[in-house]
């Protein structure tokens, strides 16, 4: 007979701190090196700026990625922590109105009156800030804060994504760079839209369209700026 753990690894939710960064720092990865090494390669007629631009890029943005998640999922991190801080001390002044306010939080969802003050007086008694901390603020182990986490999967991701146009630089001819590029990015957003999609159980068609629009965008905006400089580099 299937257990309540058989049923959750059925749902993605608990996938959706890492996936979320994963995704974002692997899609940073391809769309905005790529971005860069076509925009140097409309103004270049040699592979060693192209390179220089693109490993540069490369380094570069996966320790802004990494940084900049560490320290944003940290911020939040710290609010969460001050909020169930609070939520403790309120605890111990007035557990009545806590308490009620939690029975009211049931009732709000559905519950009879009665039934809502129940639940309440029967969580409080089990676990009274586990409680206060999942139904009033909005706190799960699911949803929580990981800093570490956010940031080694959002460097990692974005250095995996930046590798890809690296090797389209190193290996594809110098002339039509650009194109070479364009194609190979695309190719690599379709694969990680689909994969984000199938991993996060969510729709794959819309997944890929998404990543390749605005890929395309980013990568069609700075071709147009090396264009329009058009200089020898």
């Amino acid at each position: 007979m299937p257990t309540i753990d058989t049923y959750l690894e059925n749902h993605y939710i608990h996938r959706s701190n890492w996936l979320r960064a994963a995704v974002l720092g692997a899609n940073d990865g391809i769309i905005s090196v790529s971005s860069l090494a076509i925009g140097i390669a409309t103004a270049s007629t040699t592979r060693d700026p192209i390179l220089l631009a693109t490993i540069a890029s490369l380094v570069a943005g996966a320790l802004s990625m990494a940084a900049g998640e560490y320290v944003s999922v940290s911020s939040q991190t710290d609010i969460e922590k001050a909020d169930i801080k609070r939520e403790a001390k309120e605890l111990k002044e007035m557990p009545e109105m806590e308490m009620q306010m939690l029975a009211q939080i049931y009732e709000q969802r559905g519950l009879k009156k009665e039934t809502a003050m129940l639940v309440a007086k029967e969580l409080t008694e089990h676990d009274p800030l586990a409680a206060h901390v999942r139904d009033e603020l909005g706190i799960t182990d699911t949803n929580q804060a990981n800093p570490i986490q956010a940031a080694l999967a959002s460097g990692g991701a974005f250095t995996v994504g930046g590798i890809l146009p690296l090797l389209v630089v190193l290996f594809a001819p110098i002339e039509n760079m650009e194109y070479y590029l364009y194609g190979f990015t695309i190719i690599s957003l379709v694969i990680l839209g689909a994969v984000s999609a199938k991993t996060g159980g969510s729709s794959i068609s819309k997944a890929i369209v998404r990543i390749v629009i605005w890929g395309t965008i980013a990568m069609g905006l700075s071709a147009f700026v090396g264009y329009i400089f058009g200089v020898n580099v």
